[in-house]
């Protein structure tokens, strides 16, 4: 997911370089989107990772 994100930022600055404004912008929407997505996906992971590791060594 990160890596879409990294795409859709790269092909924003790309389209805002030759002056396509609404395609830049759009990218840079859905690269925004799909940073904050992966961001609470990895927060999410890592209550869930740390939680398995607690329950794990109390028994």
């Amino acid at each position: 997911m990160l890596r879409w994100a990294v795409i859709f930022f790269i092909i924003a600055i790309v389209a805002a370089v030759f002056g396509f404004a609404g395609i830049a912008s759009a990218a840079a929407g859905i690269a925004k989107i799909l940073f904050f997505l992966f961001l609470v996906v990895a927060v999410i992971m890592l209550i869930v990772g740390i939680s398995a590791g607690t329950r794990i060594t109390r028994h």
